[in-house]
């Protein structure tokens, strides 16, 4: 079974062409640890460090050198709009107040399909519709999109738990 475990830059330059894709839905995205099926039928054992958080369009490889991108499934979703911005914040500010991961878009926000949120939605005057599409929410404050890249983590990280980025000290 190929074993992925490290990341590289979108970037890069000069690794190779794509040999397959991995396609999930934002649920299995978010696990450090994940047996799943490429787009070849091959299975693949995912290792990322707890708190990584896949993305759409990220490249993975493991020892034998093969490039595999990740691709957000699409999913049940909702799709809230609003008659202006103001109305659409709110309902934001009410989703983060439950502690719902959002997607922000222009001019909407995406959450996972909840039927108590949809009629809480619906109740601020939200349009709410449902729609099967990648789910890609924000990360937040604290989850790793505030662009630093000194972690330092307490203890070291277990060579099978490790995810490696191209530049770390073995």
């Amino acid at each position: 079974m190929l074993t992925l475990h490290t990341k590289l830059p979108k970037s890069a330059t000069g690794i190779g062409a794509i040999a397959a894709q991995l396609v999930l839905p934002y649920e299995l995205r978010e696990k450090c640890r994940l047996r799943a099926t490429l787009s070849t039928g091959e299975d693949v054992a995912v290792y990322t460090v707890r708190g990584t958080v896949l993305r759409d369009g990220d490249l993975l490889t493991g020892e034998d050198a093969r490039v595999v991108q990740v691709v957000a499934a699409d999913e049940p979703t909702y799709k809230v709009t609003c008659a202006d911005a103001q109305a659409l914040l709110r309902c934001a500010f009410h989703l983060g107040n439950r502690h719902t991961q959002a997607q922000v878009g222009d001019g909407f926000l995406r959450i996972r399909a909840d039927a108590v949120l949809k009629e809480m939605l619906a109740g601020l005057g939200a349009r709410v519709e449902e729609e099967m599409a990648a789910f890609e929410p924000e990360s937040g404050a604290y989850g790793g999109g505030h662009g630093h890249h000194d972690h330092h983590p307490l203890a070291p990280v277990p060579l099978r738990q490790k995810i490696h980025r191209p530049g770390d000290s073995a």
